[in-house]
């Protein structure tokens, strides 16, 4: 049974020109925003320097030593567990669990080690580059300079 067969109405009325399909998973083309933002992102991207060395020092001081505590946690108890299984298909289990655990963990460490340095290198790549262009700037010859 169709929308027809139902008495459904499609979608634009009849004669005037507009589109009688129906979209159920999109944004008509006029309502949509030029350059939609993800939820919560700010329309600048601005940050400074500052911000993102605040941000690489939380990488550092916070994120990566509780990261890897929460990640060491389990080894003691994962390891008795894995010993009073031996020779069990419990054991060999929880080994591939906690292996597999423990690549995870240091796959994250790694991934927010790189989070760390890509913000310390955009922040002194940006002040370098406000540094030469400041310079470049002030190079120019103006009658302005004798203000």
């Amino acid at each position: 049974m169709g929308l027809e067969q139902a008495g459904a109405e499609p979608v634009g009325k009849h004669g005037d020109g507009a589109s009688t399909s129906t979209r159920l998973n999109g944004i008509p083309e006029e309502d949509r925003a030029p350059h939609p933002q993800s939820p919560g992102s700010r329309p600048d991207l601005a940050s400074t320097p500052a911000q993102k060395r605040a941000a690489a020092n939380t990488i550092s001081t916070e994120l990566q030593p509780n990261t890897k505590k929460a990640g060491n946690r389990p080894d003691e108890s994962m390891t008795t567990a894995i010993s009073a299984f031996s020779g069990w298909a419990t054991g060999k289990g929880l080994k591939t669990v906690h292996t597999t655990w423990e690549s995870q963990v240091k796959t994250l460490l790694g991934r927010l080690d790189s989070e760390k340095g890509a913000l310390g290198s955009a922040a002194n790549i940006f002040l370098t580059t406000d540094t030469e262009r400041g310079a470049s700037i002030k190079s120019i010859p103006s009658s302005l300079n004798s203000f």
